[in-house]
């Protein structure tokens, strides 16, 4: 009976993508918003430590090869492709009380997305929300990092619970 349960449960956490769509429906349109009311390069202060700052990044996280010669952006997309198929693939296979592990990959698999687009459409991620303390800047960042930040953040905090901890108490009466 139990392996049937376990059966039964897979594919379940499908319906987690619509968290992944709506990152990416608010990623790209944040993005948007930010391209039409902000001059590039010039900071809009919000409040002491944050701007909104319109900036293009060609390259990876916190512009990693930004300076490269223009390989990078295909080489991102199909990384980022290749990963979202991977991530879906997980998605489906999760049990039923994943649900932690299925919001992390949903947050990562939007994020993965919304910047995927912008680099096929405008060949570069358009970032715009800029911390800094006094003359340290943080890199430029959007939703899409935020959103894959946070799932990373949980699946590393995932691999720290105790092994029994995902389990339902269904799960151990097995």
């Amino acid at each position: 009976m139990g392996m049937a349960m376990a059966e039964q449960g897979a594919g379940t956490k499908l319906k987690w993508l619509w968290l992944a769509v709506l990152v990416v429906v608010l990623d790209l349109g944040s993005k948007m918003m930010a391209t039409a009311m902000l001059t590039y390069g010039h900071p809009v202060p919000v409040v002491p430590m944050f701007n909104l700052t319109l900036l293009h990044n060609t390259g990876a996280a916190f512009s990693f090869l930004a300076g490269a010669a223009g390989w990078q952006r295909w080489f991102f997309v199909v990384l980022a492709l290749v990963v979202s198929v991977v991530l879906v693939g997980w998605l489906r296979k999760l049990k039923r009380q994943e649900t932690w592990t299925a919001i992390a990959i949903a947050l990562i698999l939007g994020g993965a997305l919304g910047n995927v687009y912008d680099r096929v459409v405008h060949g570069y991620v358009v970032d715009f929300l800029h911390f800094y303390w006094q003359d340290w800047h943080f890199p430029a960042f959007n939703l899409a990092d935020t959103a894959i930040t946070i799932g990373a953040a949980m699946m590393i905090l995932d691999m720290f619970r105790k092994p029994g901890d995902s389990k339902t108490a269904a799960d151990r009466s097995e």
